[in-house]
């Protein structure tokens, strides 16, 4: 719940919550998968499992930063990533969809 109300603090635009629920959820689980490695089941126990979770997690978000970055850049010089006022004004629903939503 209070990874959702994250957004508010840092002003982002995720309407359905999607980096709230499933970027921070995942973060934590596979911190977590780290932090609770049994020794009698993983033989490296919680300490080298902790660090190969942190450095598998750091690299990931590198990568998705970078590739959403290149592929914002190119829908953005395609086709734009906002619409335009008037379309705001008239309703998303109307303008993108045709119909209007009771």
């Amino acid at each position: 719940l209070s990874a959702v109300k994250v957004k508010h603090m840092f002003g982002y635009d995720d309407s359905l919550d999607a980096f709230g629920v499933h970027g921070v959820g995942g973060v934590v689980g596979a911190l977590l998968t780290g932090v609770l490695a049994d020794p009698a089941i993983n033989s490296l126990g919680a300490g080298a499992s902790l660090g190969k979770q942190i450095y598998g997690v750091a690299v990931t978000i590198v990568w998705t930063g970078i590739a959403t970055f290149v592929l914002l850049y190119i829908v953005k010089a395609l086709v734009g990533l906002r619409p335009t006022t008037q379309e705001e004004v008239e309703g998303l629903d109307i303008s993108q969809h045709g119909e209007v939503v009771p």
